[in-house]
């Protein structure tokens, strides 16, 4: 993703492209609706900065967010960069977590979009019978809900609910997915939150139909023939970032 506007003197261009790229993801989900008022966050670590990473000001919309608001933040909870805004609690006890324990979890996403918190609250949770929900099927682990997540104890029980796996749904709570990079944790969240989408408009319609496991072999092993060459989820996330840049560029300063 090109910059827009040049890096600000004491920040690093690695880390200021790292903000630009979290920036433009925050507009993403405001252009896709995945907004709750000033809650919810996603997180990425900043490179070459070990425990050192970007999270949203406490305070401001996902519309509002912009590289250099942005909030530097480490593993202890010590802001490293100076704001008017704070860090949500709750984003950082939970998102420390993963960035503390999960060597590959550089950035990490969370929702409370209305499908997810609705596929969240059901007992049997993500139902295996639409085109999006195979190709996740085995690839979703889920934690139990404790509360709010604003505890460290927690942090061992999250770990170990999620496991190898890279998306969660937090029963009773709302959608968790992380990934190597920007895109391909954004692309796997869109492909969970469709999931969702598509479960929640059918189930009124009566009892659904599970896809049979011998067709979800085939549908995962199949569905790596249209991803496009390069970064995953890089293509997606550009597609929309240029949405986003027709609307407002204002992210990238």
């Amino acid at each position: 993703m090109a910059s827009a506007s040049p890096c600000p003197a004491g920040i690093s261009a690695p880390e200021w492209a790292a903000r630009q790229q979290l920036a433009a993801c925050y507009r993403v989900f405001d252009l896709l609706g995945w907004t709750e008022l000033i809650f919810n966050h996603i997180t990425l670590r900043v490179p070459g900065e070990d425990g050192a990473f970007l999270i949203n000001p406490f305070g401001l919309h996902f519309s509002e967010v912009t590289a250099s608001n942005l909030i530097k933040i480490d593993l202890a909870g010590n802001t490293l960069c100076e704001s008017q805004w704070g860090v949500n609690l709750a984003g950082f006890v939970q998102h420390a977590a993963f960035h503390a324990h999960l060597p590959d979890a550089h950035c990490v996403m969370h929702t409370h979009t209305t499908a997810g918190m609705a596929v969240a609250a059901l007992e049997d949770g993500l139902s295996i019978s639409n085109f999006y929900a195979g190709q996740l099927a085995g690839l979703v682990a889920y934690h139990d809900f404790e509360g709010i997540t604003v505890r460290d104890d927690e942090a061992p029980r999250l770990i170990a609910d999620l496991g190898p796996r890279r998306l969660m749904i937090l029963r009773n709570h709302g959608l968790l997915a992380m990934g190597s990079t920007v895109p391909e944790a954004f692309l796997r969240l869109w492909v969970l939150e469709r999931a969702c989408q598509i479960q929640m408009a059918s189930a009124p319609m009566g009892a659904l139909r599970e896809i049979p496991a011998d067709v979800l072999a085939v549908h995962q092993r199949d569905q790596g023939k249209l991803v496009r060459p390069g970064a995953f989820g890089e293509a997606e996330f550009n597609a929309l970032v240029r949405q986003v840049d027709r609307r407002d560029k204002g992210w990238r300063d």
